[in-house]
């Protein structure tokens, strides 16, 4: 039987509603232990946000005779004491009846995904979203639910994926309803599922992916049955469409803490499905004989590149896709180019190199737009490249070249390179720090002097068709190949010198 709370309506001071006193630990807030009075004081200070766009559409559909409640992640949130404009929206009205309504209510409305009963609007800056009552389940073979229409919110909340998601708030009278005791797991900080796991996780799959999504973005822990059936129906996310797949692990990356869902995703065989080459680095000791694996040095490398993401002015302002990607995947070319040397060593020539090509393999299987592959890409083949600059002192060729093959990349590059250093050896850390602080003091000096992000030879395409007397074709090609070469090698020329130096390159290339 559902338990209501009533919430009075807003705005009011909630302490002068009777609710039982229940001391529970929230989750990762430092906080120690509230009680549900607390909660819903803070819900009540968030919700006050919310109440008059959202009690007047309630009005509005109470006034056509239907029921529409407050669900899901804002209702959830507010207990957290966050905000936001985007609402979701449950309701007994059909979507036809729904566009209607909001036509009425809002700026502009449009069709979301009317097959699954959902219409949007817009009405300032509040932007709802409102579903039909409904049950969905996956055919064992098909990718995409099957929708059937509901008739009670209750039935609607009880296929939510977890119990802090079946929450809710009628509208307009502000009735909290809380069948499942989410209230109760979101303070505990607990993941469980309305349903039996077993069957939650059959009647979508992709639940067992926002789970571990939960766990990052909210440092929520899972029940231990729900981890259970995770780990035993982990096979099951293959039917589900590698793009919803994608949303989630972006949605998991792009958390306060993406390495506790990452660690779930492993221990439940998630990973094994979504990426494959994560578990697969456990089984890789690295060249160092340290402890750790791979596998902890990638985690580690992850956590550290976040720690070096920026504020919204800076470089690389955080949460920041490309890097955290190209963290988790610098080293997937290590299992593949793992060799035992002489003397009991380990060591994986050119996994940078491999690991460039299993990561594009990755972000295609996953279905990641171009330009993200290519740059993750690029920084996975790019991250060794610093090692021995320390002991061997590069030349300005070689620090231009650095540059111009980063390109846009150098300052993610920057920290991906200063992140894979996770020695315990406080000395050699401090060598490669300080490496890389006087590699970046050079780039920073050539650039002032020589605009290095955009290196160009001293003569562009049209010029050098004029001094060689020559028509567009591969030597235009070649000649300007040499050039950027010389530009990289002697810096600046000047036209006179370079084009002394074009003549003789022309020479020698027809006498051959």
């Amino acid at each position: 039987m559902a338990r209501l709370a009533v919430v009075p309506p807003l705005p009011v001071n909630p302490t002068s509603h009777p609710t039982p006193e229940r001391a529970v630990a929230t989750p990762s807030s430092g906080r120690g232990t509230v009680s549900s009075t607390e909660l819903l004081r803070t819900a009540l200070g968030v919700l006050a946000e919310y109440a008059p766009e959202a009690t007047e559409l309630g009005r509005r559909f109470a006034e056509t005779g239907h029921e529409l409640a407050l669900v899901g992640g804002p209702v959830r949130d507010a207990f957290l004491g966050r905000a936001g404009v985007d609402l979701d929206f449950a309701t007994s009205a059909r979507p036809d009846d729904t566009e209607r309504i909001l036509a009425e209510w809002g700026d502009a409305h449009w069709n979301m995904g009317r097959d699954f009963g959902t219409i949007g609007a817009r009405r300032g800056d509040v932007i709802a979203e409102v579903t039909t009552y409904r049950t969905e389940a996956y055919d064992p073979t098909s990718r995409k639910p099957e929708v059937t229409y509901g008739d009670t919110l209750e039935g609607d909340l009880s296929r939510r994926d977890f119990t802090v998601n079946a929450m809710a708030v009628r509208l307009p009278e502000l009735v909290f309803v809380d069948p499942f005791d989410g209230l109760g797991d979101l303070a505990a900080g607990v993941l469980r599922t309305p349903a039996p796991p077993e069957q939650s996780f059959d009647d979508d799959p992709l639940r067992m992916m926002r789970a571990a999504r939960f766990c990052a973005q909210l440092g929520f822990e899972v029940e231990p049955g729900v981890m259970s059936a995770m780990s035993r129906m982990a096979d099951r996310l293959r039917i589900v469409s590698a793009e919803r797949i994608q949303a989630e692990l972006v949605r998991l990356l792009l958390s306060p803490n993406p390495r506790r869902g990452l660690e779930l995703m492993v221990y439940t065989h998630l990973a094994d499905v979504v990426l494959p080459e994560l578990p697969g680095m456990q089984l890789t000791i690295d060249e160092h004989h340290r402890h750790k694996d791979v596998y902890e040095h990638t985690l580690t490398v992850l956590d550290q590149a976040i720690d070096l993401e920026t504020g919204p002015d800076g470089a690389v302002p955080g949460p920041d896709l490309v890097l955290r990607l190209a963290a988790l995947m610098h080293d997937v070319g290590k299992p593949a180019t793992r060799r035992l040397e002489p003397g009991g060593g380990v060591s994986f020539h050119h996994h940078e190199i491999v690991g460039a090509k299993l990561a594009t393999k990755r972000m295609r299987e996953l279905r990641f737009d171009k330009a993200t592959s290519v740059a993750v890409s690029e920084l996975v083949a790019l991250h060794l490249r610093f090692h021995g600059y320390g002991e061997v002192s590069w030349t300005d060729s070689a620090v231009r070249r650095y540059v111009t093959d980063a390109g846009e990349q150098l300052e993610r590059l920057h920290r991906l390179t200063r992140a894979d250093c996770t020695t315990r050896n406080v000395r050699k850390a401090a060598q490669l720090s300080h490496a890389y602080d006087d590699l970046e003091e050079r780039i920073t000096e050539l650039a002032a002097r020589e605009e290095l992000k955009s290196i160009r030879p001293d003569l562009d395409g049209t010029q050098i068709m004029e001094i060689l007397g020559i028509g567009p074709s591969r030597a235009v090609g070649e000649a300007y190949e040499h050039l950027l070469g010389l530009r990289m090698d002697r810096g600046p020329l000047g036209e006179d010198v370079v084009r002394e130096e074009l003549l003789a390159w022309w020479a020698a290339r027809q006498a051959d």
